[in-house]
């Protein structure tokens, strides 16, 4: 049976996987759990250890790109092209550029130069064509790749699955179609990474991923209830976090241990140094080019994902300044999801720094 799970920051997601997986492979069910980025396979490796003292030969964990090229390429390779592939370089845009034209127009290799396409000069498969060169295999071999897989694995665990974009959405679909059982579990309201940026399938990017998973021909049970309690946040931060998502379900608070000091706050820029003085928290910016005070840690909101920090404080982009003031403002999926993330790293107090001006300008917020 396949399944999706639509879970909330804070919501145990990771310890469900783990959990669950466990469970099976005390059953001799053989089970992979997938995830897009390195952090979070080492997460989960980290939590089956931490329950058992190792992992057992029954559960394989691996990232979302190792599980594409070790599985979906290399194990019907010949008969497709002749040589090794030596592994997947990571490319941010799009990969395969020829030349530029005469309007500066950059021009890239098409499918039909086949090793240009989807190879660098050492043999390494572009990122971003990875998971099409996997149904290229599947489709040369008559369907044994997911077949394959499905032998190997029993149940398939993918974690973070609002990662996933592009070609990579078509795997998930082969994937439901094989004879394994698929869960896949992730939190659209966290999309701030992606595997691709592509043509295919862009309508699903980011937090419309859950669009995807409402095709009846998927066969697939959607689970909009079991991980929707935020066990990490206090409830005010609960609350404030769900208005960047109105229509999706919202977060529940699970968390009510009072500290005397808990709840989100508007933070005048003037109190910045004294308020980091007295509650040491972890700042959150945007992006390296904010500027914070080096006498305390700090992370880039993307970089904080997954993680979890008794007390925050926020330097918000120029976008999400205008979202404070104004709910009704356009922010980009990526800004939202960035937002939402920052927004629910912190067990008890959210500090969002602001000039005192914008303060009077925002509803919903305490003024520190």
């Amino acid at each position: 049976m396949n399944k999706l799970i639509i879970a909330s920051a804070g919501s145990g997601k990771t310890t469900f996987i783990v959990d669950d997986a466990i469970t099976q492979a005390k059953q001799g069910v053989r089970v992979l759990i997938t995830t897009f980025t390195v952090a979070c396979e080492q997460e989960i490796r980290d939590k089956v250890v931490n329950k058992l003292g190792f992992v057992p030969d029954e559960i394989s964990i691996i990232t979302w790109f190792s599980f594409l090229l070790n599985h979906g390429v290399k194990p019907f390779q010949g008969r497709l092209f002749e040589y090794d592939a030596r592994g997947m370089i990571l490319v941010n845009g799009k990969s395969g550029f020829r030349f530029k034209n005469k309007k500066g127009q950059p021009i890239y290799w098409g499918e039909k130069d086949f090793d240009k396409f989807y190879f660098s000069r050492d043999k390494k498969v572009y990122s971003d064509k990875l998971a099409q060169l996997v149904l290229r295999c599947n489709e040369v071999s008559d369907g044994r790749v997911f077949d394959r897989i499905s032998r190997c694995f029993n149940s398939i665990y993918v974690d973070e699955v609002q990662d996933l974009a592009g070609y990579d959405l078509e795997i998930l679909d082969a994937l439901f179609k094989s004879n394994a059982d698929v869960t896949v579990v992730g939190d659209p309201r966290q999309a701030t990474y992606s595997t691709v940026n592509a043509r295919k399938n862009k309508k699903y990017a980011k937090a419309n991923i859950v669009n995807f998973f409402e095709d009846s021909k998927l066969e697939i049970d959607t689970d909009e209830v079991s991980l929707t309690t935020n066990h990490r946040c206090h409830s005010s931060i609960c609350q404030f976090s769900n208005r960047l998502y109105p229509d999706l379900p919202q977060a529940k608070p699970g968390q009510g241990e009072p500290t005397g000091h808990d709840g989100i706050f508007a933070l005048d820029e003037k109190e910045l140094n004294q308020y980091l003085a007295d509650y040491n928290p972890m700042q959150l910016r945007d992006n390296v080019k904010k500027s914070v005070n080096d006498d305390y840690p700090v992370l880039n909101f993307g970089k904080s994902k997954g993680l979890t920090y008794e007390r925050t404080v926020i330097y918000p982009s120029g976008p999400m300044l205008k979202w404070l003031k104004n709910p009704e403002e356009n922010l980009t999926q990526v800004a939202r999801s960035k937002f939402y993330v920052a927004l629910t790293r912190a067990k008890y107090s959210v500090a969002i720094v602001l000039k005192a001006s914008d303060i009077a300008k925002i509803d919903g917020l305490e003024k520190y």
